[in-house]
């Protein structure tokens, strides 16, 4: 007895499972997809320093190098490490999108604009903007951010 093989079926069936094995490659985050981010509900640290005159940060796991704070965030560091030793040489940046034990201050979510958000220190005029490598940490722009400045050790 000879068997056939029906090719469309087996096309199908080939495609439909590269569209499965794809799907969860992407879902668990191993296929790069240019926007990565950690997610919202975690406690993120970072190790800010000055270099040429601003605050920077380096983050290899979303591949940023020297990316600079502006629009006032710079101001705002300046507060946040006044107590920290040596701060301008690096110090450990905690924040969150979720309240944490130890915070230090809170920014609340005014408005976006030019790519990017802007956010204001609670009880306090003071502004600050935020550009989009925000969206390397958050799908969208927290409606609060938790912070605290802590040394490098």
């Amino acid at each position: 007895m000879k068997t056939s093989v029906n090719f469309p079926r087996v096309v199908l069936a080939a495609i439909a499972a590269v569209i499965v094995v794809v799907g969860a490659m992407f879902y668990y985050g191993l296929i790069p997809t240019g926007q990565s981010y950690r997610p919202a509900n975690s406690i993120m640290v970072l190790a800010p320093y000055r270099y040429n005159g601003t605050w920077v940060f380096d983050d290899p796991a979303v591949g940023l190098v020297r990316e600079p704070f502006v629009g006032g965030a710079p101001e705002m560091i300046d507060e946040l490490v006044a107590g920290v030793p040596d701060a301008e040489a690096g110090f450990r940046l905690t924040f969150s999108a979720t309240e944490f034990p130890g915070y230090q201050k809170k920014l609340v979510w005014l408005r976006g604009g030019q790519q990017g958000n802007w956010y204001r220190l609670e009880g306090t005029e003071q502004e600050c903007w935020l550009c989009p490598a925000l969206f390397k940490y958050y799908r969208q722009a927290p409606k609060k951010f938790y912070v605290r400045a802590d040394p490098k050790e």
